[in-house]
């Protein structure tokens, strides 16, 4: 597994890195960014937090807006944040911004032209943290995070997955996308007509049904201009209601979809996480 490094920063202590590599599972070259902090070396390995971002970002929307790294020094957590989607001349796209590159949902496309590059699932689940295990100094203790249509997809892989995880959280998760606009767009391209497949990819449905647990912890903006049509956590705290999932969910008064949202509260979620990260 050859990666190149693109850029280095150092911060807090630790090191800013971003690095390219040919996927295997998205079949194309991908970039992602990696905090290292000051504690990790070679004889002392860190957990990671994977964040997942959302609609036309990249790696760099958390790195650069949100300040997670000043935490992350502290506690000793390594920050992982992929793409968005598969990108590049030969990859679908679509020239709307909820669809195609830099819209991946982080679901396996089973349709066509989707289908031979669009496999975010497998890649944020298997290949990405195999590599990053094979490649810095970071242990195999996991926890997810993200944003938007990242929220929907650090909720889903947890939820779908709860074996390879201690912790997820979401900021302003699209929390039941087969009941939204841009979820059933998106759905509908990658995963075609068969509405019974998309439960797979949606967190409340998933959630309701819920036998083994992964803590969660949900911040939505009450001022975010997204929350009735597209987001809809009402339907996530009701699945969690009927679960009895450990779900915190809370809506905060006035705040909006923004990275100035989450950088009002991303403290707190790397310390949730920590509590299950640095257990035994």
């Amino acid at each position: 597994m050859t990666i190149e490094n693109i850029s280095s920063n150092k911060l807090f202590g630790g090191w800013h890195k971003q690095y390219s590599h040919q996927s295997r599972t998205l079949n194309c070259t991908m970039r992602f960014a990696i905090y290292l902090p000051p504690q990790a070396s070679n004889t002392h390995k860190v957990p990671v937090l994977y964040w997942l971002s959302g609609l036309t970002c990249s790696d760099e929307n958390v790195m650069q807006k949100s300040g997670i790294q000043r935490v992350a020094a502290e506690l000793g957590i390594a920050i992982v944040a992929p793409d968005t989607s598969p990108r590049g001349p030969g990859v679908a796209d679509d020239d709307a911004y909820d669809l195609g590159q830099g819209a991946g949902f982080y679901v396996n496309a089973t349709q066509a032209p989707w289908k031979n590059h669009y496999q975010m699932y497998d890649y944020i689940v298997d290949e990405l943290p195999e590599l990053i295990e094979a490649t810095f100094p970071v242990n195999n203790k996991r926890a997810i995070s993200g944003h938007s249509m990242g929220g929907h997809g650090a909720l889903t892989i947890a939820l779908k997955n709860p074996e390879r995880y201690c912790s997820v959280s979401a900021f302003s998760p699209i929390s039941n996308p087969i009941n939204c606009p841009w979820g059933q767009k998106a759905f509908t391209a990658y995963l075609g007509d068969d509405t019974a497949t998309w439960a797979e990819y949606d967190a409340s449905k998933l959630m309701v049904s819920a036998t083994d647990f992964v803590a969660a912890k949900v911040d939505q903006g009450g001022g975010d201009n997204f929350l009735t049509e597209q987001l809809k956590p009402e339907s996530l705290m009701l699945a969690a209601e009927q679960s009895n999932y450990p779900l915190e969910l809370v809506i905060h008064q006035g705040y909006d979809h923004s990275y100035y949202f989450i950088s009002s509260f991303i403290e707190e979620h790397l310390r949730f996480h920590w509590q299950f990260l640095s257990s035994e």
